[in-house]
C-alpha cells in the first residue's frame, strides 16, 4: 500500500514527520535513485529511499531515551557552528534517534529522544496538551497580577529571523516557588502545553521578568530528578505507554 514518503520516513526513525518534509524539499532524499522534492509523493513498500545516501530501512527497532540535557548543547542533529549537539551525547546509540521539540542552548532539563516518527508528532501537535513544567529563574520578583497574565495568556512581540512576530501564548499555570529578595529574583514555575522558539522566555520577558536561567523539570510524566547533567537512559514499557496514552502527573521541585 503507498503511503506518503515523509510518513514512511518519519516511521522508519529517519526523523520527525516535519523535519523529514524538510529533508524532502531540500532535495537530500531520493526514491529508486530520483531525486524528490514534493511533499505529496508517495512510496511503495519496495521502493528504495535514500536521504543523502543512507538508505532508509523500514523496519527499524523502535526506541525511546530520556536525556538531562546540560547547557551549552544544542537540540539539533548537527550544527553549523560546530557545537555539540544532543545526539554527540547519545552517539552510542545504534538507531538514527532525533529530539522531540527542543531546548534552547543554554536551557537545561528533560529531552526524549527517539525514532518513533508516530509518537513524537503526537507528543508535539498542540491538540496533544502534554505538560511541558519549567523552573525559570528570573529578574524582579513577579506581582500577582504578572502572575495572573501568564495564567490568562499573554500577548508576545519578538522578533525571529529578523521578522517582528506577534502570538498569543496559550494560559499557563505560574507559581511562585522561591524568592531572593537580596538579589531580587524569583524562582517561577510554569507548566505550558505549547512549544514555540523561546516562549518561556518570550512569556517572562513580556510580563518585564527576564529569564537568568531556566530548565525544564517534567515532561508529561517523565523528570530527570535522579540524572546526572548529560545522563540519558531508555525508558521502559510502560514509561512509553504512559506517554502515548497522555498520563500526566504534577510536582513542584523548585530546583534549577
Amino acid at each position: 500500500m503507498a503511503e506518503r514518503l515523509q510518513k514512511v520516513m518519519a516511521q522508519a526513525g529517519v526523523a520527525s514527520r516535519r523535519a523529514s518534509e524538510k529533508l524532502i524539499t531540500e532535495g537530500q532524499v531520493t526514491v529508486n535513485g530520483k531525486r524528490v522534492t514534493e511533499l505529496g509523493t508517495k512510496v511503495e513498500p519496495n521502493d528504495k529511499i535514500e536521504v543523502n545516501g543512507t538508505p532508509v530501512e523500514g523496519n527499524e527497532k523502535k526506541v525511546y531515551f530520556l536525556l538531562n540535557k546540560p547547557r551549552e548543547v544544542v537540540t539539533t542533529a548537527s550544527d553549523d557552528k560546530d557545537r555539540a549537539t544532543v545526539l554527540d551525547i547519545l552517539k552510542d546509540v545504534p538507531q538514527r534517534i532525533y529530539p522531540v521539540g527542543r531546548l534552547d542552548y543554554d536551557t537545561t532539563g528533560v529531552l526524549l529522544l527517539t525514532n518513533d516518527g508516530d509518537l513524537a508528532n503526537q507528543l508535539m501537535h498542540p491538540s496533544y496538551k502534554i505538560d511541558k513544567v519549567y523552573v525559570a529563574k528570573v529578574k524582579g520578583i513577579p506581582t500577582n497580577d504578572e502572575l495572573k497574565a501568564l495564567r490568562l495568556g499573554v500577548t508576545v512581540h519578538t522578533i525571529e529571523n529578523k521578522r517582528h512576530r506577534t502570538f498569543h501564548a496559550a494560559p499557563a499555570k505560574a507559581e511562585i516557588i522561591g524568592v531572593d529578595k537580596a538579589k531580587n529574583t524569583a524562582m517561577v514555575q510554569l507548566t505550558i502545553h505549547e512549544g514555540r522558539y523561546h516562549q518561556v522566555k518570550e512569556m517572562m520577558k513580556a510580563v518585564g521578568h527576564p529569564v537568568l536561567k531556566l530548565t525544564r523539570e517534567r515532561y508529561g510524566m517523565l523528570d530527570v530528578d535522579n540524572m546526572a547533567p548529560g545522563e540519558y537512559r531508555e525508558l521502559s514499557y510502560d514509561e512509553v505507554q504512559n506517554l502515548k496514552n497522555g498520563k500526566q502527573y504534577r510536582r513542584s521541585s523548585g530546583r534549577l
